[in-house]
């Protein structure tokens, strides 16, 4: 199983137009930092990947916005959505293996910060990923 799908399913933060109200995150450039370390009999090297992105507001209020893609073979099994954050629960299948995903993403403001939970079954064996996610507003788009 490929692992890279999976760390991108790993970040997906739900599609923010269930809330009621825009989310606590403030507009403009954001830089987000992800740093996965894997358990497992594979011995795999920590990854620690960054991107930054605008956020307009505009974003933020159009009910089709969501922060990153989802990721194709991943199945939604629960969330719970409010202004201060998203958590989540959900299955992703690939290449024989399956992934069972627990993620929770809370918006502060100028900053996020969360942690997805991937214990998946593959071919390589039984391995569980854990991810830590902190974002933070740099400046003005």
């Amino acid at each position: 199983m490929s692992l890279r799908p999976l760390v991108a399913a790993a970040v997906l933060l739900l599609p923010l137009s269930a809330l009621a109200e825009t989310p606590n995150i403030v507009p403009g450039q954001w830089q987000f930092t992800s740093t996965t370390s894997v358990k497992g009999d594979v011995p795999i090297p920590d990854q620690t990947e960054s991107h930054q992105e605008c956020i307009v507001q505009g974003d933020l209020d159009d009910a089709d916005f969501q922060f990153l893609e989802v990721e194709e073979g991943c199945e939604l099994l629960e969330h719970n959505v409010s202004v201060d954050g998203v958590d989540y629960r959900m299955v992703c299948h690939a290449e024989g293996g399956e992934a069972n995903i627990d993620g929770r993403m809370d918006f502060l403001g100028e900053r996020v910060e969360g942690s997805v939970n991937i214990d998946t079954d593959s071919p390589m064996g039984q391995m569980r990923m854990e991810t830590t996610i902190d974002g933070e507003r740099i400046g003005d788009c």
